[in-house]
């Protein structure tokens, strides 16, 4: 059997543009999410990811093993503009977070799994280069508060401290496997980072999200 017919197994709609490809590593199909993306299975699938100071959550209906994975970053804005309360700036800041999570979540009930039966995994944050401010604890407090706020099971977290994550994550199962880099060799990480930061500057804030 080759590669390509082994992920001949369509994903769900609305995903055809993430990465899949067969992972013999763990002898599984396996999607790699970017920056801004997440995804949502219903298989015996692996989702995987790297996280600088980004943060990936991974959730899962854990009667059915209906579960996904985002892989998102809040956007740079200065303190004192937060602060101000600008209608136009708050937005901007709040919005990736809840982007991500609201579609994980809404998408994982939609085929079938139940609130309360959802079990949440949190990993990143990380401060990888000191030049980078504080986006990753951002990230953190956004969602420890987000998952506090909606009364959400979590299970467990690896958060913070100063390396990049390598993230597997298995929905069917529950399982995560998660790997700390501590020889980053290039900056792939940070320039992808960066790039995705200054891409969502530019997205209109208004969003047909529906909030819990």
């Amino acid at each position: 059997m080759n590669n390509q017919s082994r992920i001949a197994q369509p994903c769900l709609p609305g995903f055809e543009t993430i990465n899949r490809y067969w992972d013999p590593e763990n002898n599984v199909i396996s999607a790699k999410l970017l920056p801004g993306e997440y995804y949502v299975t219903k298989d015996d699938e692996m989702i995987t990811t790297v996280l600088g100071s980004c943060v990936s959550a991974c959730i899962r209906d854990s009667v059915l093993g209906i579960g996904g994975m985002n892989h998102f970053m809040l956007p740079e804005t200065s303190r004192s503009r937060l602060s101000s309360r600008e209608e136009s700036v708050v937005g901007t800041a709040l919005r990736y977070g809840n982007y991500a999570m609201e579609h994980l979540i809404n998408t994982i009930l939609q085929y079938g799994g139940k609130r309360k039966n959802l079990e949440v995994k949190l990993f990143g944050g990380g401060k990888i280069i000191a030049t980078l401010g504080d986006v990753g604890s951002r990230n953190i407090e956004f969602v420890l508060d987000y998952v506090d706020t909606e009364a959400l099971n979590l299970v467990s977290h690896d958060l913070g401290d100063i390396y990049p994550r390598k993230v597997n994550f298995f929905p069917l199962t529950g399982k995560v496997r998660m790997k700390k880099i501590k020889d980053l060799h290039n900056e792939t990480i940070v320039l992808r980072e960066r790039q995705y930061g200054s891409q969502i500057k530019d997205i209109p804030v208004e969003s047909s999200i529906e909030l819990f």
